[in-house]
């Protein structure tokens, strides 16, 4: 039986070496289930109706943006027309001004005949820009029914409404105990939207904003409770609207407010947050006004929030309020 030979020296032992390998090899594979999971929670909420919706949204936009430019195009040349036609006027003037000087006594002619000829040749001058003029506005025409043409094709049908817009919670999310109550702010107007079972529309002026009833009697409501969220739902051309109701809830009130551009003209879908959306109950009415133009309190309290403030004492949004 063959004898083991026998060692010459200190080996060198591979294991080591290896369990560190195969540790490395695990965490990477640990570490790209974690990034492939992470990143299929992105998509987490949103449907294939949804997707769709965004690229109609999209496609719809685009459409608008088109036509826009079309429409400019038609007005450029709508004011080319309208310069045309008072250049014409202007000078089918100067032609009757001309002609009437020319059809003047044969005695005159004659002490003017030098004068007679530069009218002549102007004459004939004015008769061919006249020429021009209606050459121009011909063709400026028919570029201006090419051009309506092309926005009647361009067209968005009317039975083709924008996609709504899924309004989502931004950020890490939201405590469970936070209400949240919603305004949408477009154009000139703020819209109260299902705080206490209707939609409440008001203009964003600084003397309506002041002194709406029902507006304020909301703010007063949310004031006493410190998980309230005011969220303003700003369209984008809602900006002013929202900076004057944003700064008066805050800076008469203290109350915690919010706000998310929404993209679009399409209808709001406020799913999303049914389980932290506050109700309120009913407004009470209005408080009768006195002589003196002041609210008339309650028996045995003040007047309720809202009442038009005494004359002289409106403070500005975003202010303190009168005392």
């Amino acid at each position: 039986m063959a004898k083991r030979r026998a060692s010459t020296g200190d080996e060198v032992s591979l294991f080591p070496f290896l369990s560190i390998l195969a540790c490395l090899i695990g965490a990477l594979v640990m570490l790209i289930v974690v990034l492939v999971v992470a990143q299929m929670g992105k998509a987490e909420g949103r449907t294939m109706e949804e997707i769709q919706r965004a690229q109609d949204y999209l496609d719809i936009k685009k459409e608008i943006q088109e036509r826009q430019k079309v429409d400019d195009l038609v007005k450029d040349k709508l004011k080319e027309l309208e310069q045309l036609q008072k250049d014409l006027e202007e000078t089918q003037a100067r032609y009757a001004k001309l002609r009437k000087l020319l059809d003047s006594s044969k005695d005159v002619q004659e002490q003017n005949k030098e004068i007679s000829q530069q009218l002549q040749k102007e004459l004939d001058d004015v008769l061919l820009e006249i020429d021009g003029l209606k050459k121009a506005q011909k063709e400026t025409k028919q570029e201006i029914a090419a051009l309506m043409a092309e926005l009647e094709k361009r067209k968005v049908p009317k039975d083709k409404k924008p996609p709504p817009v899924m309004v989502q919670p931004s950020g890490s999310g939201m405590p469970e105990s936070t209400k949240v109550y919603f305004v949408e702010a477009l154009g000139g107007q703020l819209k109260v939207l299902d705080a206490w079972g209707e939609e409440y529309r008001f203009a964003a002026k600084d003397e309506v904003v002041v002194a709406d009833h029902k507006f304020n009697w909301m703010l007063e409501e949310l004031k006493k409770d410190p998980n309230s969220l005011l969220l303003f739902l700003v369209r984008d051309d809602g900006y002013s609207a929202f900076a004057k109701g944003a700064g008066w809830a805050q800076g008469s009130y203290g109350i915690r407010v919010g706000k998310l551009p929404i993209p679009g003209r399409g209808e709001l879908q406020l799913s999303m947050f049914d389980k932290y959306r506050g109700k309120l109950p009913e407004p009470p009415p209005p408080p009768e006004i006195g002589p003196d133009g002041n609210p008339i309190p309650p028996p045995g309290g003040t007047p309720p929030p809202g009442g038009a403030p005494p004359p002289g004492q409106t403070p500005p949004p975003g202010g303190a309020p009168p005392k």
